[in-house]
């Protein structure tokens, strides 16, 4: 439209502003942010108070941001539980809890162990990265969410299964040839005993022996090194050549 000078007038609803060639660039970037924020405070949240112990409220109010921003973003609170599953997953390369734990207890030695070196003081003690634990955490309140929820529960059962079959793509057959024959549901080890024990079932072996022993350890570390898992990791996921007949 032109006015009475002859200029071309903006159409409705136009700034006046030269086109930044990415309009809803900005929008997204904030969207984005937005969801990183709230994902951030619930894995906190979920991990000091459990996921029955810091509502939905509680979890804006920790972003910085309001119950509306939540709802913007998330279904609701199972809908955001299973993005932080997904975020969780997408963090890290393999399943393994206690691998973690064993390399945050390193690093925090070795960093106190500089710091004593420097300062003359004795190492101070309880300075792991606190990221592991939460992860055990919030492993555990994704479980007990699931067995209370029918709804939820199917689903987390997925994204378990998931990483499960994942972890199984990596193992080599039992008996060290071509695909292994999947016996879960028939008994676990199948004709011929745990030397032919499938991939499947040694991941579900394996994820069990990392969570149960990731959780005696944060309650024991003493007594129930993570370096353990290790151990029972290379027994439960080595390959058994056939016995002779």
């Amino acid at each position: 439209m032109t006015d009475a000078h002859g200029d071309q007038r903006p159409a409705a609803g136009a700034t006046g502003r030269p086109p930044s060639g990415g309009g809803p660039r900005p929008r997204r970037d904030r969207r984005e942010q937005t969801r990183t924020a709230l994902l951030a405070a619930a894995e906190r949240l979920w991990a000091e108070r459990g996921i029955h112990g810091a509502s939905l409220d509680d979890i804006a109010a920790a972003a910085g941001l309001t119950k509306g921003a939540v709802y913007s973003n998330f279904a609701g609170k199972t809908d955001l539980l299973l993005a932080l599953m997904e975020r969780i997953t997408s963090d890290r390369t393999g399943p393994e809890v206690c691998d973690e734990l064993r390399a945050a207890e390193r690093d925090a030695a070795r960093d106190a162990a500089r710091e004593a070196a420097v300062t003359g003081r004795p190492p101070r003690r309880g300075t792991a990265d606190d990221r592991p634990r939460r992860l055990a955490l919030l492993l555990v309140e994704f479980w007990l969410y699931g067995m209370r929820d029918y709804a939820a529960g199917w689903r987390i059962a997925d994204w378990y299964a998931e990483r499960r079959d994942r972890l199984a793509r990596e193992l080599e057959p039992a008996d060290g040839g071509g695909p292994a024959e999947d016996t879960a549901g028939e008994g676990g080890a199948g004709e011929g005993g745990a030397d032919r024990i499938g991939p499947a079932d040694r991941a579900a072996l394996t994820m069990a022996l990392d969570f149960g022993l990731a959780f005696q350890h944060l309650l024991d570390p003493a007594r129930v090194p993570a370096d353990l898992y290790a151990t029972g990791k290379s027994l439960v996921q080595a390959p058994r050549p056939d016995r002779p007949a």
